[in-house]
């Protein structure tokens, strides 16, 4: 992220409104400190969660910025959820979304990220949280069925699966299993999917995950990239609907789901809700979590 779409990120974050300066100057504190401290170091989170991060990670630091980088998704997460709900990260990265999740709400949680340097960092950041025996941190990719596939491992949070004559000097063959093989029928509560255009496999290993009514909710990012391997966006949300799942955004000042009407947002996470009333329930009776000074 160049450093004036930083600061446009920065400056019109919903977090930031009403003490843009204040968020200016955490920036630049961030600035020195990752240039005067080699390695990584510990930032404080939500709810007395914690992660490793270093410059130039974006997800992470977009979490310094603005206290939730995602914020519709990742407060809906941290009012959807209670501690005895299982979460699935599907493409867990650094682990920001299982850290929420799993730390500062306390449940329990399965983690998959393919890429050796980024599952490095997953597994450090649920130790830093002592959560070696609430998460289970998996070291594949997912999709369809069990077999390989070669990885992109330079571009930070848009790694990606390989498509058909894509080429990649630093590419990287990583395992792939089903979530269906990889889950024993353990149920999840909700899923959350980033996976760079590869949603079609991974929702065609994961028929019974989905058949299973205890998943009411599921945060996937649809912007696009499915192009690259083929698949059509549209499809997925058929699929969905095919399990009972509608489209929505998340309001999160509100606490109000918002309608999509069977579309996506077309960039950014998508929200797939099924019993819409149950979930809503929860989103109201979640107790208010304080971001930066923000209560939500």
């Amino acid at each position: 992220m160049s450093f004036l779409n930083t600061m446009k990120f920065i400056i019109n974050h919903p977090l930031n409104r009403g003490h843009r300066f204040r968020s200016i100057m955490r920036f630049a504190r961030w600035q020195a400190r990752s240039r005067l401290v080699p390695g990584a170091v510990v930032y404080e989170w939500v709810n007395g969660s914690k992660f490793l991060v270093k410059a130039g990670e974006t997800g992470l630091t977009g979490n310094i910025y603005a206290g939730l980088h995602e914020l519709p998704d990742m407060a809906f997460l941290l009012h959807v959820l209670r501690s005895d709900d299982l979460f699935v990260d599907v493409g867990a990265n650094a682990g920001a979304y299982t850290l929420l999740a799993c730390s500062a709400i306390g449940a329990e949680g399965i983690a998959f990220e393919p890429l050796p340097d980024a599952y490095k960092r997953l597994v450090e950041n649920m130790r830093l949280n002592h959560l070696d025996k609430r998460v289970k941190c998996i070291n594949k990719g997912v999709g369809a069925e069990h077999g390989s596939m070669a990885f992109t491992r330079d571009s930070d949070t848009t790694n990606h699966a390989l498509a058909a004559g894509e080429k990649c000097d630093t590419a990287v063959t990583v395992d792939i299993t089903s979530l269906d093989a990889a889950l024993h029928g353990n149920a999840p509560a909700l899923v959350k999917i980033d996976v760079e255009g590869f949603e079609t496999p991974v929702l065609e290993g994961a028929c019974k995950t989905l058949q299973n009514h205890t998943l009411r909710s599921v945060i996937m990012e649809l912007n696009g990239s499915c192009r690259r391997y083929g698949f059509d966006e549209s499809r997925i949300i058929e699929l969905m609907a095919d399990h009972g799942f509608a489209t929505y955004t998340y309001n999160p000042f509100e606490r109000m789901l918002i309608d999509l009407n069977g579309k996506s947002l077309g960039s950014g996470n998508t929200l797939f809700i099924r019993d819409k009333s149950f979930v809503e329930q929860r989103l109201r009776s979640a107790p208010n979590v304080s971001i930066h000074g923000s209560q939500l």
